[in-house]
């Protein structure tokens, strides 16, 4: 164990530093990693792809971080119903507006969510609703490009749309109740 923990070390800092936003957390993190891979070697768990392994339990160290963080930019959310406000907040989440490490981090954690769930999607929904949210395709010139009636599409997102939320749910739960 301690070849690999001397093979990581100095990528697997460099991953957590640029993710979160002290020294401090970066060493917590890191050491949690190495205290997990010790854990799997004393119970004997094989690992096949160890820099994978790592990699994934630093990412998944730093999303607990984030969790347990209280932050300052995220409203608090006490209704169980979406409202407008929900829909901008994590809009402009997604959008490149202000760049703080945090926010980056939140961004780049709903893209990755959102692409998850896009790709579990039927191909017609996602394609539809990919042009006309993502694109900013009018359901007209989608309609032209594909051949397929406007109110078929309408229908795809649709459903795309309610997949999405309920897929979706956990995340938008996660970084609206702080």
């Amino acid at each position: 164990m301690p070849e690999i923990i001397s093979n990581y070390a100095n990528n697997l800092k460099g991953y957590i530093r640029q993710r979160v936003n002290s020294v401090e957390d970066a060493e917590d993190v890191l050491q949690e990693v190495f205290y997990q891979l010790a854990e799997t070697d004393r119970l004997m768990k094989p690992i096949d792809q160890i820099a994978s392994w790592l990699f994934t339990v630093a990412r998944n160290r730093i999303i607990d971080l984030y969790r347990k963080k209280k932050t300052t930019s995220l409203p608090e959310y006490d209704s169980d119903i979406y409202d407008e406000d929900d829909v901008e907040e994590l809009s402009s989440l997604l959008s490149d507006n202000g760049s703080t490490p945090e926010t980056e981090y939140l961004r780049s954690l709903v893209w990755i969510e959102l692409e998850n769930a896009l790709s579990e999607l039927p191909p017609n929904q996602r394609d539809v609703f990919e042009m006309h949210e993502l694109q900013g395709i009018s359901f007209k010139e989608i309609s032209e490009m594909t051949g397929e009636p406007v109110n078929t599409l309408i229908s795809r997102k649709r459903y795309a749309v309610l997949y999405l939320r309920e897929r979706l749910q956990d995340l938008h739960d996660d970084l609206l109740t702080y």
